[in-house]
């Protein structure tokens, strides 16, 4: 469409506005009324802007609308309506869009919009229209250019020559003219965008001859590259002139084909030949592109500059305290507009930055200097920085704004600085207490650490860079300082804790359980309702299902869910739906007469019904409980984030090593790519901080990277370089660290090719302990396959793969000849042979709950057991190896107290055997001492336990990596070997050692958790010396309340495992152990993770007779451990070249693989 020719409409509207003539404007009658219907056009526009573009296409403003407000402005009501309408007309393009169009149709819109704004820009640039609106601000508040100026600069002298700048300073000053500061202060910032504060500092001051130095310096650096251009080429000439340059041939220098490159041109030349030369440039995609930088700032003309000057001093002085206090008000109670808080911190950069160059007066800036203007800062800081990462559409908006306020938190620190120089004492004074508050705070210590690791430059522009290394380089350089002047600086630190928290339902549920005797009420009450249901008085519910075949959820898990809503429906006083299920029950599952017989009779289901009350059974949420409810627990959990405040010691280096990674370097490198445009002060700043991270930290195998060192080559073959001798140092300083080490690892030219974190530089320059481990002789490997096992492996498999209902890999398992390979080996290579398609065709069979209800003739014999051991030391362990009926601990206990053969759990306890003084007891095999002198002793230690589980929750997971010793623990693990854990050792052993295994052939590392499924090893982990054995091997305890065991850290790598389950194993006896003492049982014991334990045993104790260790007392009723009752003895450990291998005994799995069977069978 041609915007030249306008809608019918529109343009008898403009024509009925008036017309011009000469100098003088003459209005229609119709004027304002022409005037109102263009503003309701604007109004109504569509989204191209099309009532705008005509408008402007047209010139109304620059011939209509300026001629009469400057020639009717007498005209209250028209003049109004004139000021209304040229506001809407020179709005910004961005306020009209909303944001820079993408598609090329709007974009075309947009940028002829802006072509219009700023033809409108041009005819403000009239003294007559400044001076009209001057006199009508005047009537309102009731008071009586050299050089090539641009149209900006205009604007302002115009604005300065009507007066206009003294009404500004007025509104800002004026106590009954609140409401317009945030206006002023906008007005105040489009004023001096183009400006810059240190430059408008120096005016006025007798400083022109320091800018004229600084001018003439930048032509000199010019000018001397400009000569050393000429002279590097005057050099490179060869002495004889030939038209014919002549061709060569560079050997070594393959071309497209097997030839060597044929280059035509002169020798001088030849430095800058590559490959690429004549080909197209790689487009770089738009998403990937460097984020545009800021025009280059343009110096106003003179006069312009001195009224600005001047203008900055008034309001220093008069103003800006109370405005900028005004304006911090209104933002603080959300009475501005989105974003409006950019001209604050706009302002508060500027001034500050002026003020700071012009004398320094802190009493100007008092507003804006404090504790409380670094926490405004930082808090937009962070806001925005937030806001760039969940915005990505956005992302290069919210990095102008972020932008802005890194200027306003590097201009504070820079004030802070300079009151550190002042020469009053109470403004030094001020200065301290500043920076004590910005140094404890843990927020301003990690800001710089967030921008740097989180730095796009295809978000962010050069710019931000460059502000944020100078401002980085001034904290670190100010918190050193700080740090030398006091000794012991204490910092505040924080750390987020984490609880989960029950919901309260399930938290109550679990609290108060019916007791015996309710539950027996609860019986009486059921029992006419069951009656009445059984002789047909009360109608049975015909909708219960017990079963739903397309769940898939499996059939054992089902049954056991049945037997649980018969439960609940007994319990909620629901008889007749309970007998309707357990009938539907035992149809469904007739198998085992869980639900009873088939031809069962009434007082049969009346005993099955009491018993499955009776019941301690697990309880259950049901599934659609815990989906209506996961909302509510994940914001409970939220709830239960805390925030642990702590104080700590500060370091400066190791606050410095922070900076120590890939990011910053890169960044650093990034910003000094463009040090020829940088200026000085940038490149120092950059320059520094790299030299703290090479040769404070002594980390300069973090600097050895190919694009630094690419940026070093043309550095030092830059002709000007003589004016980067601070570049020049730093470069010379690291090449010669990389040669150096070039001649001893030949590694290091790889190395340049990636970015390294510290630990990589660390053993870059020291050496790879990681390779030196993997190339020596000691390393194992899984052994491989030979003909014969694969022969044998494949007619195991045919031969249990038919076999209904039963884990095919462990039937084969045992049957394998040594050494024994693990479940994890055995698919692996059932599926290298083609035998099965994917490791998902062996899934562990999942244990469900396999309940069965207790008969009269049982019953009768777990009494006549309980009284015939009732005397014994182990009550329960010898009921269990005598009872028919495999069941697991917890269910024979609950029957036990069911039965009130006990009163209490404790009854059932395995008697403990108190440790002999006398060296020679326990060889001579001397009897215990009594059971009841031991008392004291199992109290101390049950208290001494109770201290370290408090220690540990206190200490919090153990974050610190373990350092790979031979002989670790190895004294600690010889003292429990004497205390008679050498069962749970064993099993630690070969977890380490099956963890090693899995890491080494997956090549991915997760924390391992240590589930004990014995009571030998549950108590082994109560026990206070084999949780310091734990630590010291490097593990790592439940961190909070949601995990329960301890874990293998994903930080052990498989030789440090199997260097701990070597160093644990038990050695062969030492004749000169039998003459040391043991020590006594009552000597407390050390600290966690001491080695003070193993110096009392000697170096290699030869194992002494089994004896039971301490254990805590615990309640039995775990649902966990089905079918693990039996306990393990104590057995050698493997020899070592059998590391990589299952180190579990071929017996050993049979008989536990008997077991289960048996329990699977009861």
């Amino acid at each position: 469409m041609d915007w030249y020719m306008m809608n019918c409409e529109l343009l008898a509207t403009c024509s009925a506005l008036g017309y011009l003539e000469g100098d003088v404007y003459h209005r229609e009658p119709d004027c304002l009324e022409s005037v109102k219907d263009l503003i309701r056009y604007l109004r109504h526009e569509d989204e191209t802007r099309d009532v705008r573009q005509q408008l402007g296409a047209a010139q109304i403003l620059q011939n209509d609308l300026l001629p009469l407000l400057v020639q009717h402005s007498q005209d209250k009501g028209l003049f109004d309506a004139i000021v209304r309408l040229m506001v809407n007309l020179t709005q910004p393009a961005l306020l009209c869009f909303g944001k820079v169009p993408a598609d090329a149709t709007s974009r075309h819109h947009f940028l002829q919009v802006l072509s219009y704004l700023q033809a409108y820009k041009e005819a403000f640039a009239s003294e007559k229209v400044f001076g009209v609106l001057s006199e009508k601000l005047y009537d309102l508040l009731q008071l009586g250019v050299d050089g090539d100026a641009s149209a900006h600069d205009r604007v302002l002298w115009a604005l300065h020559i009507s007066g206009m700048d003294d009404l500004l300073k007025f509104l800002a000053s004026a106590q009954a003219e609140q409401q317009w500061a945030l206006h002023v202060l906008e007005i105040i910032s489009l004023m001096f965008r183009d400006q810059s504060p240190e430059e408008l500092a120096v005016l006025g001051q007798g400083q022109e001859g320091a800018e004229h130095r600084e001018d003439t310096r930048e032509l000199q650096a010019l000018r001397h590259r400009e000569v050393a251009e000429k002279r590097a080429r005057a050099l490179q000439r060869p002495s004889r002139h030939s038209r014919f340059g002549g061709s060569y041939v560079l050997q070594g220098l393959r071309a497209l084909g097997d030839r060597d490159v044929v280059f035509h041109r002169g020798l001088h030349q030849l430095k800058s030949y590559s490959h690429d030369l004549g080909k197209e440039a790689r487009r770089v995609p738009r998403r990937r592109q460097a984020a545009a930088e800021a025009g280059p700032s343009r110096r106003s003309a003179r006069n312009v500059r001195l009224f600005l000057c001047q203008f900055c001093q008034d309001f220093l002085e008069s103003c800006y305290n109370r405005l900028m206090l005004l304006v911090k008000d209104q933002l603080v109670r959300e009475k501005a507009q989105q974003h409006d808080e950019t001209y604050y911190l706009w302002a508060t950069a500027f001034f500050m930055a002026f003020n700071r160059c012009r004398g320094f007066r802190p009493e100007l800036v008092s507003e804006t200097v404090g504790v409380r203007a670094f926490h405004f800062m930082e808090q937009n800081l962070t806001a925005y920085y937030e806001m760039a990462l969940m915005d990505k559409k956005e992302a290069a908006t919210w990095a102008r704004r972020m932008h802005l306020a890194l200027k306003a938190y590097q201009e504070l620190l820079r004030t802070v600085q300079e009151m550190d120089r002042h020469p009053e004492q109470a403004v030094r004074d001020s200065s301290q207490v500043i920076k004590s508050n910005i140094f404890y705070l843990m927020e301003y210590r990690e800001l710089f650490l967030a921008l740097f690791r989180r730095f796009d430059e295809a978000k962010q522009p050069r710019g931000f860079l460059r502000d944020l290394v100078e401002t980085a380089h001034l904290f670190l350089r100010m918190l050193e300082r700080f740090c030398r002047a006091r000794r012991g600086l204490v910092v505040q630190s924080k750390r987020v804790k984490r609880k989960k928290k029950k919901p309260p339902a399930a938290a109550a549920l679990t609290q108060q359980p019916l007791s015996t005797a309710e539950l027996e009420e609860l019986w009486a009450g059921l029992t006419p309702q069951l009656q009445g249901c059984l002789q047909g008085d009360i109608p049975l519910p015909e909708d219960v299902v017990p079963f739903d075949a397309a769940s898939e959820t499996p059939v054992e898990e089902q049954r056991a869910e049945a037997v649980l809503q018969i439960q609940r429906c007994l319990r909620g006083s629901h008889g007749p739906q309970a007998l309707s299920l357990l009938r539907s029950a035992r149809d469904v599952w007739p198998e085992g007469d869980v639900f009873g017989p088939p031809d069962v009779g009434p007082s049969q289901e009346m005993q099955l019904l009491r018993e499955i009350l009776l019941a301690p059974l697990p309880r259950h949420e049901p599934p659609e409980a815990e989906e209506q409810e996961e909302d509510e627990e994940e914001d409970e959990e939220e709830e239960e984030q805390t925030v642990q405040v702590s104080e700590k010691e500060f370091n400066f280096l190791d606050y410095l090593r922070r900076f120590a990674c890939a990011p910053v370097v890169r960044a650093l490198v990034l910003l000094l790519r463009g040090y020829s445009r940088n200026s000085p002060r940038t490149n120092h700043c950059a320059a520094r901080l790299l030299h703290r991270l090479a040769r404070d930290l002594r980390m300069e195998g973090l600097l050895f990277q190919l694009s630094l060192f690419s940026l070093f080559h043309r550095l030092l073959n830059d002709p000007a370089a003589a004016a980067h001798q601070e570049l020049v140092a730093l470069a010379k300083f690291i090449l010669g660290k990389f040669f150096a080490l070039a001649a001893t690892n030949k590694k290091a030219f790889v190395e340049l090719l990636f970015w390294k974190s510290p630990a990589a530089a660390t053993e870059m320059i020291k050496g790879y302990s990681s390779m030196q481990d993997e190339e020596g002789p000691a390393r194992s490997r899984v052994a491989p396959w030979t003909p014969q096992e694969e022969q044998e492996l494949r007619e195991l498999y045919w031969k249990y793969k038919e076999v209904e209902g039963e884990d095919v890999i462990a039937a084969i398992l045992p049957h394998l000849p040594a050494p024994g390979r693990t479940r994890r080996q055995v698919v692996k290579q059932l599926v290298r042979m083609g035998l099965a398609s994917s490791a998902k065709d062996f899934p562990r069979q999942r244990k469900g709950t396999n309940l069965v209800l207790w008969t009269p003739e049982q019953e009768e014999e777990l009494t006549r057991l309980f009284e015939e051991f009732q005397g014994s030391e182990d009550v329960l362990g010898s009921i269990m190896k005598h009872l028919t009926a495999r069941r697991s601990r917890a269910r024979v206990v609950e029957k036990l107290l069911g039965l009130g053969l006990v009163a209490e759990r404790k009854e059932l306890y395995k008697k403990r055997k108190r440790k002999s003084h006398s060296p020679g007891m326990a060889a001579a095999g001397a009897p215990a001492v009594p059971a009841q002198d031991s008392s004291a002793e199992d109290s101390e230690e049950e208290e001494d336990e109770e201290e370290d589980e408090e220690n540990e929750e206190e200490e919090g997971p153990m974050e610190e990596q373990w350092a790979s010793e031979e002989g670790t623990g190895q004294g600690l693990a010889q003292r429990l070997h004497q205390e008679g854990l050498a069962g749970p050792l064993h099993w630690l052993q070969n977890c380490l050692r099956r963890t090693a295994q899995d890491r080494e052939e997956d090549g991915i590392s997760h924390p391992v958790p240590l589930v004990p499924l014995s009571e030998e090893n549950e108590d082994a982990m109560e026990h206070r010396r084999f949780r310091a054995l734990l630590r010291q091997l490097g593990l790592r305890p439940p961190a909070n309340e949601q995990e329960s065991f301890w874990r293998i850290p994903a930080a052990l790598s498989p030789q440090q495992l199997r260097r701990a389950a070597a160093a644990i194993a038990q050695r062969g006896p030492d004749p000169a152990a039998s003459s040391q003492d043991t020590a006594p049982a009552e000597q407390p014991p050390p600290a966690l993770g001491s080695d003070s334990e193993s110096e009392d045993t000697g170096p290699g104790p030869g194992p002494s007779p089994v004896q039971s260790g301490p254990k805590r007392r615990r309640e039995l009723d775990s649902e966990d451990e089905d079918g693990s009752a039996t306990e393990m003895p104590p057995t050698a450990p493997p020899l070592q070249e059998d590391e990589d291998e299952d180190p579990q005994p071929r017996g050993r799995r049979k008989r536990i693989r008997c077991l289960e069977e048996e329990e699977e069978e009861g």
